[in-house]
C-alpha cells in the first residue's frame, strides 16, 4: 500500500520572477529522484518512507529521502510548483540557510507524525506500520503555512478563479487533511500534511527566528554604543583647562 501527498492543487498566485539558490536546488534533486524511481522502481521501497523499515532499523535514512520521491507526474509537477510559488520568497527574506533547516524539520516533522500515529491503536491508522510513503508536501504544507503566517492578506487564486487571502486558504487546507485523515485519505498521507503544518508552526513559533532577530538587534545596538562613546563629544581634561571638550 502506496501512501503519497500531492501538493494542493488548482492554486495560483503571480510571483516575482527568478528562482533562488535553495529551491532550485530542490527542484533538481527532486527531478532527478523522479527520474531515476521511473527506470528503477525499486528506488521507491528502498528510499520511500516505510515505518516498519525504520523502526526495525533497517533503513534509517527513508525519513529524509522519502521526501523527494513521487508517485506520479501531476504529484511532483503540482509539489515543484507550489515550492516555487511560495517558497522563492520566504527563501529571499530567510536566506537559503533557514529555509532549507525549515524545509526538512517540516518534512522530518511529516515523517515522525506518520510514524507515531501508525502505533495509534485505531483502525483508520493500521495502515500507516507498513505503508510507503513518498512526497515532498509534508515539507511543502510547512511552507505554505510559513507563508500565511507572514502574508497573510496576500491572494491565492484557487483554479485561477477564486481569491482567497492565504492565512484562509492554509486553513481551509489543514482542515481538509485533518477530516480526510480519519477517512482513510484514499492512499493519499493526509497525516503527513498535517504533521508538516504542526512542526512548520512549532519551529517558526518557537521563537527561533525572534531569538536570533533579537541578538542580531542587541548585538548591532552594542556596536553602535561603542562606537557612539569613542566619537562622542563629552567633558574631560582638567577643571583649570580652557577648552574641556575631548572629542
Amino acid at each position: 500500500m502506496r501512501g503519497r501527498y500531492p501538493s494542493p492543487t488548482g492554486l495560483s498566485y503571480s510571483f516575482g520572477p527568478g528562482m533562488s539558490p535553495a529551491i532550485k536546488m530542490l527542484i533538481v534533486a527532486n527531478i532527478a529522484a523522479f527520474v531515476v524511481s521511473w527506470f528503477v522502481p525499486e528506488v521507491m521501497l528502498f528510499l520511500g518512507l516505510r515505518v516498519a523499515d525504520v523502526i526495525g532499523g533497517m533503513r534509517l535514512w527513508q525519513p529524509v529521502t522519502y521526501m523527494f520521491l513521487h508517485g506520479g507526474i501531476g504529484h511532483i509537477l503540482f509539489n515543484m510548483l507550489a515550492l516555487w510559488m511560495f517558497g522563492v520568497e520566504l527563501e529571499r527574506m530567510w536566506g537559503s540557510k533557514f529555509f532549507l533547516k525549515y524545509y526538512f524539520v517540516c518534512g522530518l516533522g511529516a515523517a515522525a507524525t506518520t510514524a507515531l500515529l501508525s502505533f495509534v491503536p485505531f483502525d483508520i491508522f493500521d495502515h500507516l506500520y507498513t505503508a510507503l510513503t513518498v512526497g515532498a508536501s509534508g515539507a511543502i504544507y510547512g511552507v505554505l503555512l510559513a507563508y500565511a503566517l507572514y502574508f497573510p492578506n496576500r491572494p491565492i487564486y484557487i483554479y485561477f478563479v477564486f481569491p482567497i487571502p492565504a492565512k484562509y486558504f492554509v486553513m481551509i487546507m489543514g482542515g481538509i487533511s485533518l477530516l480526510s485523515s480519519f477517512g482513510g485519505g484514499g492512499g493519499v498521507a493526509h497525516t503527513a500534511h498535517l504533521g508538516g503544518l504542526v512542526a512548520g508552526y512549532l519551529y517558526l513559533k518557537g521563537g527561533r527566528l525572534h531569538i536570533i532577530s533579537e541578538i542580531q538587534y542587541r548585538f548591532l545596538k552594542w556596536r553602535i554604543n561603542r562606537m557612539r562613546r569613542k566619537f562622542d563629544v563629552y567633558s574631560g581634561g582638567r577643571a583649570n583647562d580652557v577648552d574641556r571638550r575631548v572629542h
